[in-house]
């Protein structure tokens, strides 16, 4: 009975999970086209979870990676049980919504393994962790994945404005590019779909096969696959709306041409991964496409400092939510009270996180700054006609934490540079005017003296003819 209990309690934490993940993640795909004004912020959210729901039905690669790859198996089955499962579930979750509420583009997958790694460390030992598998498909693609997408997006951005660099200068220049990214958008969303929600069907797999009411090796259930769907769904469509906000505004100033680059960019690399199985962040890979963006397009600027950040939080995902369920299942080892303890707290800091949030709330009205959409906007035209900055709500909300104020305090300051250069040119031009002038007026005067001197001597010698 406590078995069948606890088994329950991990399914419903392993769902709410998938739904973190889903607005952990919907930045991803999204940020980059509300970023460009391409889609509306609501509109973009809607198509993320419709793209997510039906890519979690593509493939379960990714879930069987988890499910029968991660964790090795003994005598008595799998070296994991479901009290760990449901504390590596804590870890996991606490450090998804930490890193949410900061705004940090940080791993999700990454946070699931962590806390798989660590409660399985603390239950049956180093041993319980397959370090071939960890190797191959976790450490080495969440090294090499930004990497390649950010360097794929670099050469894609160059090509995209070579080939259209008769728009330079135009008001109207590749606006085809904006309707290309809801394309490449589209296909980041369904990508997530197909990597991400497996993380959830494999860890509900992994639960059913260490409890024995699954045979090790074989795939998840259909009913598995279903509610994982409609769990990340939910959750993408939630929004998540600071990590859309340093994706597409905290990084870079991102571009049709630019984001379409990106987007495209992180599709061929999570769809690449999913076939070959391995568990990526897709949340690194767009970071890095991102970034190898901004580096592309001649006379953008990649913000290093949000950058610094965001490297920061990859490298102590996996330590931090190792740590978080670790504690954790040290907790539940004890048996069904250590278990209701470490659900009465994680239930208790899931609450005091969306109450923190609440206090500084961002949603679709303020995730970009409505300059920045406004001014990308004039980039191109949809429709014939001039654009239409967007309103800007007098005492429009401020970013709300230090990786968002780090990225308008440099736009900031370089607007003020700006202004202060145009009106050291236009001083300087005053003064070449002023001076100009007062060269005319003394050449002009000696020009009169000349005349009146030339006249005085013409009458001088009239008068000594007439003598």
């Amino acid at each position: 009975m406590e078995l069948t209990i606890i088994v329950l309690l991990v399914i419903v934490l392993a769902l709410f999970f998938d739904f973190t993940n889903g607005f952990h993640d919907t930045a991803n795909a999204m940020a980059t086209p509300i970023a460009t004004g391409a889609l509306k912020p609501k509109t973009a959210v809607l198509l993320a979870a419709i793209l997510n729901l039906v890519g979690a039905f593509l493939s379960t690669e990714v879930a069987k990676t988890i499910s029968g790859g991660l964790i090795n198996e003994g005598d008595g089955g799998v070296l994991i049980t479901p009290e760990l499962i449901f504390a590596g579930l804590i870890g996991a979750i606490v450090w998804n919504l930490v890193t949410w509420l900061y705004g940090l583009p940080s791993s999700s997958s990454h946070a699931l393994f962590g806390g798989l790694i660590g409660a399985a460390i603390v239950g049956a030992g180093a041993a319980a962790i397959n370090g071939g598998v960890f190797l191959s498909k976790i450490l080495i693609p969440m090294v090499a994945a930004p990497l390649t997408a950010g360097i794929v997006a670099f050469t894609a951005t160059k090509v995209a404005y070579a080939i259209t660099r008769r728009h330079d200068g135009k008001k109207d220049g590749r606006g085809r590019f904006r309707y290309a990214q809801i394309a490449s958008s589209s296909l980041i969303a369904l990508a997530h779909g197909t990597n991400d929600a497996q993380k959830t069907m494999g860890v509900i797999t992994l639960t059913l096969v260490a409890a024995n009411m699954q045979e090790p090796g074989t795939g998840p259930h259909l009913w598995v696959v279903v509610t994982c769907a409609l769990a990340i769904a939910l959750g993408t469509y939630s929004g998540g709306w600071r990590i859309i906000r340093t994706l597409g505004a905290g990084l870079t100033q991102v571009k049709p041409a630019q984001g379409f680059a990106a987007e495209t960019s992180t599709a061929a690399t999570i769809l690449a991964s999913s076939h070959l199985g391995f568990a990526l962040s897709t949340t690194q890979v767009a970071s890095g496409s991102v970034i190898g963006s901004g580096l592309g397009r001649r006379g953008s600027s990649v913000r290093w400092r949000t950058v610094g950040r965001i490297a920061s939080g990859w490298l102590f995902t996996l330590p931090a939510a190792g740590a978080v369920g670790a504690i954790a299942a040290a907790i539940a080892h004890t048996g069904m009270v250590g278990v209701v303890i470490d659900a009465v707290f994680g239930l208790l800091f899931i609450l005091f996180i969306f109450w923190r949030s609440s206090r500084n709330k961002v949603d679709h009205s303020n995730a970009v700054p409505v300059p920045d959409v406004a001014e990308s906007g004039y980039a191109v035209r949809i429709r014939k006609g001039t654009v239409k900055p967007a309103k800007v709500k007098p005492g429009a909300a401020p970013p709300v934490y230090s990786v968002a104020q780090s990225a308008v305090r440099d736009d900031e300051a370089a607007k003020e540079a700006e202004r202060l250069a145009k009106e050291a040119a236009a001083e300087e031009a005053a003064a070449e005017k002023a001076a100009r002038k007062a060269a005319a007026a003394e050449g002009a005067v000696a020009t009169d003296g000349t005349d009146n001197d030339g006249a005085d001597n013409d009458r001088a010698d009239a008068k000594g003819e007439q003598r």
